[in-house]
């Protein structure tokens, strides 16, 4: 067994390919797009890379690969916590104790070697990519932009003297979306007396760049508070943007303002990975055709709410609260509409009990949870 630094050609083919041999047999992973992948792991192409720096592992049995791990150091993770914290990501390996101890190590004494004192992870590459390593919910494919993992995962990771620091949940949302009679009382109100009103975002060119940029700060806002929260820059919700208005409409993000202040919002993005299923991650000769045409003509029929969130100065009031629904609202009700049969609200944090109650108000029933993990490493 040979562990090795990512460098060449055949390592980067083998790191980009692992998860092929990993759930080969899976019906529910969806084979992620290769070429994006690629791109995903370029710094000119990622803006993480601005202000973080990586490593990538390979373990191999001979010559043929059998795991993959990254290491990586956050500078805006450092500077917001001072906690020496680094982080792992893209763990993919066969059921072997041996492969998942060389590959933790292989990340640990990289991350020592860059000062720090204190590995989490899974979480690949940030919070805001796809953090979290499954435990619960195996037996339905994941949406847009979330993991899948094999059963056996947690086990292994565990023994490599790994433990919980946060889970987080997934919610499977209904076709129906009823505000309580409470919270509907408090938007009336506010709304009859013209301090309420929401909106739809602006996608023509010359309001697009001043709304990306609103969105950006209410997302840094809402969020502050959260777990492991580290500020989106603006780079990364511009490359985010770029590829998002290809794929939305105006009634997928929501704009709460309130007393003419924008002070919560609510996205949906259509799920993506319902598009590219059956494509093994190819895009050619045929494949973009194919996921143009069912993205943009034949539309998907599933789609997932990634972000929502309300200035933290209304968080804990009954109008936040019902802001919060009314965003809700809105962008569910326009995909109902358009033929959305099934939905994702993800991820919420285990701890923020708040948000949890709002949304299982409304009947949103958690169904997936993904686990980040700890351990001191000096």
């Amino acid at each position: 067994m040979n562990v090795v630094e990512v460098s060449t050609r055949r390592h980067w083919r083998d790191f980009h390919r692992m998860p092929y041999a990993i759930y080969r047999d899976d019906p529910k992973w969806v084979p992620p797009l290769l070429l994006e992948r690629r791109l995903h792991f370029t710094p000119k192409h990622n803006p993480f890379f601005e202000h973080a720096r990586a490593a990538f592992f390979l373990v191999y049995d001979g010559e043929v690969p059998v795991g993959r791990i990254s290491a990586q150091v956050d500078q805006l993770h450092l500077a917001r916590y001072r906690d020496s914290t680094g982080h792992f990501g893209f763990i993919e390996a066969v059921d072997d104790r041996k492969v998942f101890s060389a590959l933790t190590e292989a990340a640990e004494s990289w991350l020592r070697a860059q000062g720090m004192a204190r590995a989490l992870g899974p979480v690949s590459f940030s919070m805001w990519d796809q953090p979290g390593l499954l435990v619960e919910g195996f037996e339905t494919p994941p949406y847009v932009m979330m993991n899948h993992g094999r059963p056996y995962y947690p086990a292994r990771i565990e023994e490599s003297g790994y433990r919980k620091a946060e889970d987080l949940i997934a919610y499977s949302y209904p076709g129906t979306l009823k505000i309580p009679p409470t919270m509907q009382r408090v938007l009336d109100r506010a709304e009859g007396r013209g301090e309420v009103r929401f909106r739809n975002i602006r996608m023509e060119k010359k309001y697009f760049e001043s709304e990306v940029s609103l969105i950006l700060d209410l997302i840094n806002d809402a969020w502050s508070g959260n777990w492991g929260f580290v500020e989106m820059t603006r780079a990364e919700i511009d490359d985010l943007a770029g590829l998002l208005k290809l794929l939305l409409r105006p009634g997928d993000v929501s704009i709460a303002e309130y007393r003419g202040e924008p002070v919560a919002f609510c996205a949906v993005f259509p799920n993506l990975n319902e598009a590219i299923r059956d494509l093994n991650g190819r895009l050619f000769p045929l494949g973009w055709a194919k996921v143009l045409w069912r993205m943009k003509i034949k539309r998907t029929r599933t789609a997932r709410m990634p972000m929502m969130g309300v200035r933290r100065r209304l968080q804990s009031s009954p109008l936040g609260a019902a802001l919060a629904l009314g965003v809700i609202r809105a962008t569910r009700g326009f995909n109902l509409e358009h033929g959305i049969e099934a939905g994702e609200l993800s991820w919420i944090l285990e701890r923020n009990e708040r948000v949890r109650h709002v949304i299982e108000l409304v009947g949103a029933i958690p169904y997936k949870r993904y686990r980040i993990y700890e351990k001191a490493i000096r």
